[in-house]
């Protein structure tokens, strides 16, 4: 599933991410690479989120949350 399908207080773990090479190298610069673990902290309908990635909280825009590919890892 795609990161923005995701729902809050869901923690996913990531297991691809397919966007451009400059935003991808930027992303893995921010901790998020495969098999990390993100948790949604909020989200709006437009795709926009709110994440939580090794202790930082980050706002991802649509393009970048419908290109990161994650699988469900636990509810909190």
């Amino acid at each position: 599933m795609k990161l923005y399908e995701g729902e809050i207080r869901n923690a996913y773990t990531v297991r691809s991410v397919m966007v451009e090479e400059a935003i991808t190298r930027r992303l893995e610069a921010l901790g998020i690479n495969e098999k990390t673990e993100i948790l949604v902290l909020n989200k709006k309908q437009s795709g926009t989120m709110i994440i939580k990635v090794r202790g930082t909280r980050l706002a991802l825009g649509r393009r970048i949350t419908g290109g990161i590919e994650v699988e469900e890892a636990r509810k909190v």
